[in-house]
């Protein structure tokens, strides 16, 4: 099956190591079957199947994303690289975002990046991929520079444009 990532939830709490039943019991086999495990050769996160293709989880059980893109390398000046550059990027929470950016981010838009600067997105990434656990949840889109202290990027929240996107490609 299919499993999609609904990212209602993305921007939610930040992530505890002990995130656990404390005081519960051991489920009857098969009584809970709505409940997946989020799984990459290890259990890191649960979700709730809420049909036969989506599966909604918090934002938190995805710790880091990866932006990839042949754009600037250099903050200060201009270095276009032949190679694909990768960075794995952590979800910022939206109180984070709009910090960096107050009145500017929308619903449509997720930050990524580290608020202490040194590693970014940049100009000619734009348009690439933010991929989280094989998922594809943003766009390159914007940012105050690059790799600037408390500016992270900022990337368009692509499930906002599920319906359009399969629209689309029905239309073609």
């Amino acid at each position: 099956m299919k499993l999609l990532l609904l990212c209602v939830l993305l921007g939610a709490a930040a992530a505890f190591d002990d995130d656990k039943i404390i005081g519960g019991a051991t489920c009857a086999k098969n009584s809970v079957p709505y409940i997946v495990s989020l799984n990459s050769g290890y259990h890191f996160c649960g979700g709730s199947l809420i049909n036969n293709q989506w599966v909604v989880s918090a934002a938190h059980c995805y710790k880091a994303c990866l932006i990839s893109g042949w754009g600037n390398t250099l903050s200060s000046g201009s270095n276009y690289p032949d190679l694909l550059q990768c960075l794995y990027a952590p979800i910022l929470t939206d109180a984070q975002c709009n910090n960096a950016y107050p009145g500017e981010i929308t619903n449509n838009m997720i930050c990524l990046g580290f608020l202490e600067g040194g590693k970014d997105s940049c100009q000619g990434d734009s348009g690439g991929p933010v991929v989280c656990n094989g998922q594809l949840q943003g766009v390159v889109s914007w940012g105050y520079g690059c790799a600037q202290r408390n500016y992270p990027g900022v990337y368009t929240k692509v499930c906002n444009y599920n319906s359009w996107i399969q629209s689309t490609i029905a239309a073609n």
